[in-house]
């Protein structure tokens, strides 16, 4: 069910809220946080499908800000939208368009639509503020998610965002990586243990998962990781593949199609691995299932930025 309020106030936005929750039974109950979403017009379907599959794990409040001009020349003016039930996943949906004066403090905006007692995480599917932490929306969050890859330049961001870091930011860049560290960390957690003396990490030249799994394995192995950029293919994009060079023999994975790697080990057989590329649903709900800061995120990336 989706409501619609024109020309409205954030406390008609709460008492329809009320009213809703009367009406429909608790469906409110059982909300772990909110998720603020701070997006372009044209990307807010996309991102409140992305939060309402995630809201299957982690039931929340999705508060959704509409990026539309605050200039003083456009009339102050707010418009809304409350979606539950079947459009709204596990979660109720709040979508808010401000114009003019009414859009100039995101702050306030969504201050009093916040689940009270309830961590607030805030994510940007698009391009994202200079300084995540100090931000209005960033400022209130436990939890801020961003998305290197969709940023004009990606190495750039993943250096401001080091320089600017605080506990608590996260980026979808970092949290692509979880299966390639997963499965090279299983492959060193077997015999023969021996030294890992160069690691060669080949990528696409603007994936800023190439540059973040390269600072993973140099913080990890104390090493410095050679990093070769391989032109976009049609069809895979981000990682290529990761060499791990050892006395005893090379180990590699390589991604050739997409989802599928291949795993060369030294007097083993070759086999293919699962290795596919997460979606933004699968991203998210990682990212909500700890609103602690994430600490390894954090030297990894000042690690980076020093490399």
């Amino acid at each position: 069910m989706i409501t619609r309020m024109t020309a409205t106030t954030i406390s008609e936005v709460s008492k329809a809220l009320v009213n809703i929750r009367e009406q429909g039974g608790a469906v409110a109950l059982g909300r772990v946080l909110t998720l603020v979403i701070q997006t372009r017009e044209i990307d807010i379907e996309s991102a409140i499908k992305s939060a309402n599959d995630a809201s299957r794990e982690h039931p929340c409040r999705i508060i959704v800000l509409s990026e539309v001009s605050a200039a003083k020349s456009n009339p102050a003016n707010l418009d809304a939208e409350i979606r539950v039930g079947g459009d709204a996943g596990a979660s109720e949906v709040i979508v808010l368009r401000a114009s003019g004066m009414a859009a100039s403090d995101p702050e306030l905006l969504v201050t009093g639509l916040l689940l009270p007692d309830a961590p607030v995480v805030a994510w940007w599917p698009g391009t994202s503020p200079v300084k995540i932490s100090s931000s209005p929306i960033g400022r209130i969050a436990t939890r801020r998610i961003t998305d290197a890859a969709v940023q004009a330049n990606p190495h750039q961001f993943l250096k401001q965002l080091a320089k600017e870091y605080s506990p608590g930011d996260s980026d979808f860049a970092w949290t692509r990586l979880t299966l390639w560290r997963a499965q090279l960390a299983a492959v060193l957690d077997q015999p023969p243990y021996d030294v890992v003396t160069a690691v060669e990490v080949t990528g696409a030249p603007n994936s800023p998962s190439t540059s973040l799994l390269a600072a993973w394995l140099g913080l990890k192995l104390k090493l410095k990781v050679s990093i070769t950029s391989e032109p976009r293919g049609k069809s895979i994009s981000g990682i290529k593949g990761v060499k791990l060079i050892r006395k005893s023999g090379n180990i590699e994975i390589v991604r050739r199609v997409p989802d599928i790697a291949t795993l060369i080990q030294p007097t083993q057989p070759t086999r293919e691995i699962s290795l596919p590329r997460r979606s933004d649903r699968d991203c998210l709900s990682e990212d909500l299932r700890r609103l602690d800061p994430d600490e390894l995120f954090g030297k990894v990336i000042k690690w980076y930025a020093r490399s």
